[in-house]
């Protein structure tokens, strides 16, 4: 179950923000849930060692406190026209720093957009894009972020293979 510990509030973190500590049990639900999100309570909690009853209340606990933050299928880009994988790096105009929030919202709103990653180092952003092709990402990285006033630079870098690891 879900502990709070005075000692991490105390050494680490501010006076008013208590966060939840996994025990070990909680640890092996999320690693299950983790590779297998549709498994049945009853068929967890046999894998886990703990009652159905516990195992639900537990998974139930999770979710509340936002460990677990949904659930999720692993979709095939190929099989949904979107075969080619990018990684693209954003540098935002010295003066566009204002436009962060709004930047990376408008971004998370086009269809080929997997993920936004807010980063630190030499590029402010990086973005995930699934296109049909080599045409669709050109377009998508002239009229989105090269024509956009605040995007200083890009860098585009095609992904080969993706490994999905799956672990908590």
């Amino acid at each position: 179950m879900i502990k709070y510990s005075e000692q991490a509030v105390q050494d680490s973190l501010p006076p008013n923000d208590v966060r939840p500590l996994i025990d070990e049990t909680d640890h092996r639900i999320l690693e299950v849930l983790a590779v297998e999100a549709r498994i049945p309570n009853n068929a967890l909690a046999l894998r886990v060692g703990i009652a159905p009853s516990t195992c639900l209340s537990r998974v139930r606990s999770l979710l509340e406190l936002g460990v677990i933050k949904g659930f999720h299928a692993d979709i095939d880009p190929e099989a949904v026209g979107r075969p080619l994988q990018a990684m693209i790096a954003v540098r935002l105009q010295a003066d566009s720093r204002d436009a962060i929030h709004s930047f990376s919202r408008n971004l998370a709103e086009m269809p080929q957009v997997q993920n936004v990653f807010f980063i630190a180092g030499g590029s402010d952003f990086l973005v995930h894009v699934g296109v049909k092709d080599t045409t669709e990402l050109r377009e998508f990285v002239v009229v989105n972020l090269s024509g956009n006033p605040d995007v200083a630079s890009t860098e585009t870098n095609f992904i080969f293979e993706h490994l999905h690891v799956q672990r908590v």
